[in-house]
């Protein structure tokens, strides 16, 4: 499926709950939010009905968010199910690791080919603070739980000035001995103006080097993201970057994103996209709904302009819990 610059829309994010089991303090604030009621949010059938149009339509690659996908319960079953799909080559999920452990067989079982994890400090006090939970210990155990298994794993630090800035080293030698990627994102401003926050990736990259000397140029494939890859010497996996702040990826984005409330979102900056719960729950065929989807991809932005955030016309305002990671 092509929008309407030739990008190839093959992949589909897929908000399955707005609820979360910590308070990030970059997604929530600490009291946590309204949550949506359950009729609201798509019933699994409603997913399962969306992804079957969707991969009708060309979408490949399913990745489920949340909030926390994993405290939604049945989510194995969904998994599973969305694997059965024909034209849907992978499933993946992205999380925070907290209830991988106590679910990591289900999900093996059900066919989980990758995981994202979010790990933002190695250390278990500063965990609190970032997280305002406990769990770090279980995050450490979810990592090494999944690359043990062959599920491909990669972990997700968002990079935050005055916040993580003295850590990337000590996040990235996760990699060290572990066949994961460790990905360093720029800080995005979705829903708020703190720019000051975001560390650029070559200032990152920098510091690694530092330490690890010069990093080769990884040009393996890990999936179906934006992330440039490197791979320091001695090292079993390797250190990505997402710059969505610095260097714009637009030309090749190649995703949608589907929020919990069924509302097909084009481009994380803007509040573009259609409601497809509302055309479902109308009444609409398959082929209908289908036509939306399309028509609704057509109309996605050409790139986001995150460093020109006054500038832009219907930005995007929720927080990231309410759009999906």
């Amino acid at each position: 499926m092509k929008d309407s610059f030739g990008r190839n829309i093959d992949y589909l994010r897929i908000s399955v709950t707005d609820r979360c089991n910590l308070r990030c303090v970059y997604c929530m604030p600490e009291e946590g939010v309204a949550p949506m009621s359950h009729c609201d949010i798509l019933s699994y059938e409603e997913i399962m009905r969306l992804v079957g149009i969707a991969a009708s339509r060309g979408i490949k690659h399913i990745r489920l968010t949340g909030g926390e996908p994993l405290v939604r319960r049945g989510i194995e079953s969904l998994i599973a199910d969305i694997k059965k799909t024909p034209g849907i080559e992978t499933v993946s999920i992205t999380t925070n690791g907290i209830l991988i452990p106590e679910k990591f067989e289900m999900l093996k079982a059900a066919g989980l080919d990758a995981v994202n994890i979010s790990l933002d400090t190695m250390d278990a006090e500063r965990f609190v603070r970032i997280t305002r939970r406990e769990g770090f210990e279980k995050v450490i155990e979810a990592i090494k739980l999944c690359e043990a298994s062959g599920i491909r794993t990669k972990v997700n630090c968002v990079a935050m000035r005055g916040v993580n800035d003295d850590e990337f080293v000590a996040i990235a030698e996760l990699a060290r001995d572990l066949s994961i990627c460790v990905r360093f994102i720029e800080f995005m401003p979705v829903g708020k103006n703190d720019f000051e926050k975001c560390v650029p990736w070559q200032e990152i990259k920098e510091t690694l080097e530092q330490s690890f000397g010069p990093m080769a140029d990884d040009t393996s494939r890990h999936g179906n993201g934006p992330a440039v890859y490197f791979k320091p010497d001695g090292f079993k996996g390797s250190i990505g970057f997402i710059s969505a702040m610095t260097c714009a990826f637009c030309e090749t984005c190649n995703r949608v994103r589907l929020t919990a409330e069924g509302y097909l979102k084009l481009c994380l900056q803007y509040d573009k996209g259609v409601s497809l719960r509302d055309i479902m729950r109308a009444g609409a065929t398959d082929e209908e709904i289908g036509l939306a989807f399309e028509a609704a991809v057509m109309e996605k932005p050409k790139q986001h302009i995150f460093n020109d955030y006054f500038g832009a016309d219907d930005i995007e305002e929720r927080p990231m819990n309410k759009i999906g990671g």
